[in-house]
């Protein structure tokens, strides 16, 4: 059994809003399932397909307090093409950010409910990424993180060091998924998760018993409610494992 990446869950207190900025930063379309929830793929864009990580934003009254945990890192072919997207982003509603950086190539923004994101330099391993060059999830062990999800998604590991993991859909296509060490640990609750997939015809309860097995926790939450699971990875990041389809 495996299961796979398949979208990025952002809270948001006007999903509506933030979805229009998401849509128009990505050039991505925008779709609706329900009444607080905003769905952004590509336009044409089959779900789900490893090509891209799709993001679903979810309507939620809490305040974002505190960097998140999990961000988003935008690709670019060009100085000029990064300098025309950090102003086309600003001219969205994006600020800039300083997240302690320093003095860096690239540039960190923040969308308009302050969620963190960046916009790097031209870099050859995102030449084919599309405009999400990366997933990054902050850690304090990127390779107990490579080992987890290594073993929970059909991804494949490129990079491990003690600092920095890096893996990529098998087909070689889509965005990475990066694990980067940061002094900060997590508390409270992830404002931005990944949800992950079972393949059609898997059997869900079976998959989230072998996420368990590699080392996922169950938050503690009541998910009677719910027709997906909510589980935890070693570090305590929540994630979705999604009903397959």
């Amino acid at each position: 059994m495996a299961t796979r990446l398949v979208q990025i869950n952002m809270k948001a207190q006007d999903d509506s809003a933030l979805g229009r900025f998401w849509a128009e930063a990505l050039g991505w379309g925008v779709d609706s399932e329900g009444p607080g929830v905003t769905n952004l793929e590509p336009v044409g864009f089959a779900y789900p397909d490893p090509s891209a990580v799709c993001v679903d934003i979810i309507a939620r009254p809490e305040p974002k307090t505190g960097k998140n945990r999990v961000h988003l890192d935008l690709a670019t072919t060009s100085a000029a093409h990064h300098e025309e997207l950090v102003a086309r982003l600003k001219d969205l509603g994006a600020t800039l950010a300083d997240v302690g950086q320093g003095d860096v190539p690239w540039t960190v923004m923040a969308d308009p409910e302050g969620n963190e994101f960046c916009v790097l330099e031209p870099r050859p391993i995102y030449r084919d990424t599309g405009p999400i060059a990366a997933v990054v999830v902050d850690c304090t062990d990127p390779r107990e993180m490579a080992r987890f999800w290594g073993e929970a998604i059909d991804w494949t590991l490129h990079k491990v060091t003690d600092d920095h993991a890096t893996m990529r859909s098998a087909k070689g296509v889509g965005p990475y998924l990066e694990f980067l060490r940061t002094p900060d640990t997590k508390s409270g609750w992830n404002r931005v998760h990944l949800d992950v997939s079972p393949y059609l015809g898997d059997d869900l309860a079976a998959e989230a018993d072998r996420l368990r097995a590699l080392g996922a926790t169950d938050p503690g939450i009541d998910q009677s409610a719910i027709h997906w699971t909510v589980l935890a990875d070693p570090e305590g990041n929540e994630f979705c494992l999604l009903t397959p389809r």
